[in-house]
Order: structure tokens, then C-alpha cells, then sequence
């Protein structure tokens, strides 16, 4: 007489508790880079406002208006790829050191206009 062939499904709910645990890390870690990539991008778009309202400001003081908007930029953890004057406006570009992980595409960058016209 044969006995008749169990299966024994011990440790399947480990194997899927240790699967669901990969999946968490997966998703935390994508969401920690995307949130990262975002800050950085606000930053960049908060601190080339101010500059470009300091360089205006600037501009329209008489003074340097590129100087002061590199000031700027550098204090609030910017730097300043770019400044044009156009007319009594001033167009300024800056970056910001972004989040790095592998295959990121480089540091965020924002412009912004200031002026009168």
C-alpha cells in the first residue's frame, strides 16, 4: 500500500512576506528619489526668482545687476549659469546640486525675468 503524496506548504507565506518587504524598499526608494529630484528643482526655480529680483533690483539702483544676482543665487545655495539684461529687465539661469543616484540626469536648473517692462 502506498501512502498518498502531500504537499507541504510550510514557509510560503515567508517567501511572499519577504517578496511583499522587496517590493516596499522598491517603491520607498523610487519615491525618495523622485521627491529628492523635486525639492532640488524648487530650489533651483526659488533661488533664480530672487536672483532675478535682486539683479533687477540692482539694475535699477545703478548697480552691477549680474553681480548682485550671483549674490543672491550663492546664498541661497544656487549658482549662476547665465545673466542677461535686456532693457531694465534682467533674465537670469541658475543650478542647484540635485539628488545623485545611478543614471540621473544632472543637476536641476531654473531661469526666471525680473524687471519692470
Amino acid at each position: 500500500m502506498t501512502r498518498p503524496m502531500t504537499r507541504d506548504e510550510r514557509g510560503g507565506a515567508s517567501v511572499l512576506a519577504v517578496g511583499l518587504i522587496g517590493l516596499l524598499l522598491l517603491l520607498g526608494t523610487a519615491l525618495a528619489a523622485v521627491t529628492g529630484l523635486v525639492v532640488a528643482h524648487r530650489q533651483a526655480q526659488s533661488a533664480a526668482d530672487l536672483a532675478a529680483l535682486g539683479a533687477a533690483t540692482a539694475l535699477a539702483t545703478g548697480q552691477d545687476g549680474c553681480t548682485r544676482g550671483a549674490d543672491v543665487a550663492a546664498a541661497n545655495g544656487a549658482r549662476l549659469l547665465g545673466c542677461a539684461v535686456q532693457g531694465r529687465a534682467v533674465l537670469v539661469r541658475v543650478q542647484v546640486d540635485g539628488p545623485w543616484w545611478r543614471g540621473s540626469g544632472g543637476d536641476p536648473t531654473a531661469q526666471a525675468r525680473a524687471g519692470p517692462e
